[in-house]
């Protein structure tokens, strides 16, 4: 089959198409013939060796697959012919994927395979961050850095759909802004001197939660534009650089700064990515959840997905489209 290689921490320039043997089915693992696959910033860390997971080379990687179950265990929720969308966490840039039986989910039929490889990493990201680790409460005021991205929209989406009042996104120019309006962005402030904007925005009571996916220098003007008893929410470095919390800061308005890590609480849960999916799902068939899909490729393009997010081009969720 084909599948995705990567060789060598060369960046995503050293990616390479080949051919390998079909993944083998152990207990307690759904075999999927992968329709589609989601590509994230995880894979372009990979490219380089920079991920916190680092297999043997030459693997296999892809985090989050859509497809049709092929094989699963008997007696299982799943049967041949469900289509699903799945988390391998590695090995889903392939015709073929092994994946955890609690880690395989329904999606509904009005979903199609690219917008559910878009689901899994991003949505559950962003339903942990919000519900889980800040506590989002009806009403709230809700500020997302890097709002046209895949998280960035998937954060922007789960915040109106569990219930906040206002959502804002932070964008780099009025195109990416539009694309947060249309992920479900009540309106968005640039990211140059977005601290002022927000403040207008908000007559001066800031906002109750930030979902900051970028970190760098935009933090301590993130911890600045949150009202008494707001969160700060740590999810990721996309800038590269890891920002620093002057701690004084945090006392003088009863400051949160909260760190999200999904996949660790996650691993050491069994059953709660099925219970997250199950709080998800509903709002999947109604339409409340869609991904935006900025770009979906070939197998043999997937240099061109990884670049594009490497170098910022990318906006909303990337897809591999394997099959028709």
């Amino acid at each position: 089959m084909k599948a995705v290689h990567i060789k060598d921490f060369g960046g995503p320039s050293s990616v390479a198409l080949v051919d390998v043997e079909p993944p083998a089915r152990e207990a307690g693992e759904v075999l999927i013939d992968v329709h589609a696959a989601g590509v994230a910033f995880p894979e372009v860390l990979q490219t380089r060796g920079k991920y916190q997971v680092r297999p043997e080379l030459p693997f296999v990687p892809g985090a989050e697959v859509a497809g049709v179950v092929a094989e699963a265990p008997a007696g299982s929720a799943v049967r041949a012919g469900d289509r699903v969308a799945a988390l391998p966490f590695l090995g889903g840039f392939a015709e073929q994927a092994v994946c955890p039986l609690d880690a395989t989910f329904p999606i509904p039929d009005s979903v199609t395979f690219e917008q559910a490889a878009a689901i899994p990493f991003n949505y559950l990201t962003a339903h942990f961050a919000l519900c889980r680790r800040g506590r989002l409460a009806a009403g709230e005021t809700v500020l997302v850095h890097g709002a046209a991205g895949g998280v960035g929209t998937a954060v922007i989406q789960v915040a109106k759909a569990f219930g906040a009042g206002t959502v804002l996104g932070v964008v780099s120019t009025p195109a990416k802004g539009e694309i947060a309006v249309a992920a479900g962005a009540d309106a968005y402030v640039l990211a140059d001197g977005f601290k002022e904007s927000v403040r207008e925005a908000t007559a001066g009571r800031g906002v109750d939660l930030v979902a900051d996916v970028v970190g760098g220098d935009r933090f301590t003007d993130s911890l600045r534009s949150l009202a008494a008893d707001g969160r700060l929410l740590v999810i990721g470095f996309t800038a590269g650089a890891i920002p620093e919390v002057k701690v004084n800061r945090l006392l003088l308005n009863n400051l949160d700064v909260i760190g999200v890590g999904w996949g660790a609480y996650a691993n050491a849960r069994p059953g709660y990515l099925r219970a997250q999916w199950a709080e998800l799902l509903p709002k999947l068939e109604t339409g409340a959840l869609r991904p935006h899909l900025g770009g979906t490729y070939t197998l043999g393009d997937v240099q061109t997905a990884l670049a594009a997010i490497d170098n910022r081009s990318a906006v909303g969720k990337l897809v591999l489209r394997l099959r028709d």
